[in-house]
């Protein structure tokens, strides 16, 4: 277990990726701990109950673990870039499947703030190079 948990969490290399992680989390919403068994395990402090909250860490979360597991045996740094992308992957397939479900309002409030904050920190020219647009506001 310790090897796993320096691989996913403590290494040096994946800490930069995380602590953005964590910057993003506080613009959203009030603090979590900085803990692993959040992301990793899925386990959310006993007094955070904001069920939309958890479904946007989660997404957040399984992009930081997938971002890490593709530069898993490289001595480089996941990218914050890599990172945004693959949480709008998710974000773009989360949105069609709640078209294709009828849950739009659910998607929207589960993912309003997060667009916005992905958005804002994306130049123009990765909002081109990767057509990154608002599925929520149209803009």
């Amino acid at each position: 277990i310790g090897m796993l948990l320096h691989c996913w969490w403590e290494c040096k290399l994946v800490q930069p990726l995380w602590k953005t992680v964590w910057r993003f989390l506080k613009d959203l919403e009030p603090e979590i701990p900085f803990d692993p068994a959040t992301p990793l395990l899925g386990i959310y402090p006993n007094d955070y109950k904001s069920f939309y909250y958890k479904d946007t860490c989660t997404c957040m979360f399984i992009a930081a673990l997938f971002t890490i597991a593709k530069t898993w045996n490289q001595r480089k740094c996941p990218s914050m870039i890599e990172w945004i992308k693959k949480m709008w992957h998710i974000y773009t397939m989360e949105y069609y499947s709640a078209i294709k479900r009828n849950e739009i309002m659910y998607f929207a409030a589960t993912w309003t703030e997060l667009e916005a904050i992905i958005v804002s920190e994306m130049t123009q020219e990765y909002k081109t190079k990767y057509h990154m647009f608002s599925l929520i506001s149209e803009s």
